[in-house]
C-alpha cells in the first residue's frame, strides 16, 4: 500500500513562473471555484457550455488570459470532462494564459494501475500521460493509488503531479462535531485500503481509531468483519475513507457495528460520489449523517479543500 499523499511539503514554485491570475470553472462547480479563487486572491472566472443537438459541445472561455490560471474541474462522471479538459487547455494558451495548472479534486481512472489480465488497458499510465501533455501541473486530493507512491511517478514530466489528503482536515470536523462526547468518536476504516486514512485523520486530533477487513465479490457485493477485540458497546463509530460510490462497504460495515453494540454510526469520506441508491441505503442500515469535502460536489459537503489546494497551486 503506498503511503498517504502530503497536504502540504510542496515545493517553492520557480521565482520566474508566472503567477496564478485566474481560476476557470464550469458552472456546476461555480461554488467550488469561487472559493478557490478567495484563497488564491484571483477573481473566478466562469467557462460557459453548450451542447448542439449532435451532443457535441462548445466552450466559451472568458478573454483575454494571462500568466498562470487554474482550470477547476473534478472528474466524477469522467468522460466528457476529459473531453472538456481537451478542449479547454489549448483554447486557453490561445486566450493569452502562459501556464495551465488542472485542479482536480477528484481525479478519476487512477485505480487500474497495472494489467490484471492480457488486454486491459492500464487507464492509470494512459490517462496521466493525455494530462500532462496539456498541463503544467495536476493537483488532486486522495487519488485512488495502490501500487504508486507518489503522483509524480505516472506523470510524465515536465508536468507536476501533486497528490494532496483531506484525511487531517475530516478528522478536525469530526472532532469538533464531537467536542461535547464523554467518550472521543471511534474512527474506523471500512477496509484495509482505508487504513491510511483513518490513521491520518485520527492523528490529527488523537482520536481511537481502527479498520475491518473486507473481501470483495463483485461491485456490489462484500463481505466485511470487524477487527479481533474491537469493543464498540455505547460507543460514536465514525466510519472514514477516500471514496463512497455504491456505499455497500460502509453499509456493511455500519451493520456490524450496530450489532457490536454501537449507539450511533456517521460516515465520512473524502470523495462522496454515491451512485444510484446509495444515499438511501446508507440511510437504511441506521447511519445518521453523512460527511464529505467539496472535493466532489454533494449535499453531504461538509468540509472545504479549498485553502489545501491554494497552497498547493502557489507551490507548483
Amino acid at each position: 500500500m503506498p503511503s498517504l499523499p502530503a497536504s502540504t511539503a510542496v515545493p517553492a514554485a520557480p521565482a520566474t513562473a508566472a503567477p496564478i491570475t485566474a481560476v476557470l470553472a464550469f458552472e456546476d462547480e461555480r461554488a467550488q471555484g469561487a472559493a478557490l479563487a478567495e484563497a488564491l486572491g484571483v477573481p473566478c472566472r466562469l467557462i460557459v457550455r453548450h451542447r448542439f443537438p449532435d451532443g457535441e459541445l462548445k466552450l466559451t472561455l472568458p478573454t483575454p488570459l494571462s500568466g498562470s490560471v487554474v482550470l477547476l474541474r473534478s472528474l466524477h462522471q469522467p468522460n466528457e470532462k476529459l473531453v472538456e479538459l481537451l478542449i479547454t487547455a489549448p483554447a486557453a494558451r490561445a486566450q493569452g494564459a502562459e501556464r495551465v495548472l488542472l485542479a482536480s479534486p477528484y481525479l478519476a481512472y487512477m485505480r487500474q494501475d497495472i494489467e490484471f489480465t492480457p488486454g486491459e488497458a492500464v487507464s492509470q499510465r494512459h490517462i496521466a500521460r493525455l494530462l500532462a501533455q496539456h498541463f503544467d501541473a495536476v493537483v488532486t486530493v486522495d487519488p485512488h493509488l495502490h501500487r504508486i507512491a507518489s503522483l509524480d511517478e505516472v506523470m510524465p514530466p515536465p508536468c507536476r503531479g501533486v497528490a494532496l489528503t483531506a484525511a487531517p482536515l475530516l478528522g478536525e470536523f469530526i472532532a469538533r462535531q464531537h467536542a461535547h462526547d464523554q467518550l472521543p468518536p471511534l474512527l474506523l476504516g471500512p477496509d484495509e485500503e482505508s487504513a491510511q486514512w483513518v490513521a491520518e485523520a485520527a492523528r490529527a486530533r488523537g482520536l481511537p481509531h481502527a479498520w475491518c477487513v473486507k473481501n470483495r465479490r463483485g461491485d456490489r457485493d462484500v463481505h466485511v468483519t470487524l477487527p479481533d477485540g474491537l469493543d464498540l458497546a455505547a460507543r460514536a463509530v465514525v466510519l472514514i475513507d477516500d471514496m463512497a460510490s455504491t456505499g455497500r462497504t460502509l453499509i456493511e460495515a455500519a451493520r456490524l457495528c450496530f450489532a457490536a453494540g454501537a449507539d450511533t454510526v456517521d460516515v465520512a469520506v473524502t470523495h462522496a460520489l454515491f451512485v444510484g441508491d446509495a444515499m438511501d441505503a446508507l440511510r437504511a442500515s441506521g447511519v445518521r449523517r453523512v460527511w464529505s469535502s467539496d472535493c466532489v460536489p454533494h449535499p453531504s459537503n461538509a468540509v472545504s479543500v479549498a485553502g489545501m489546494l491554494a497552497e498547493a497551486l502557489r507551490g507548483v
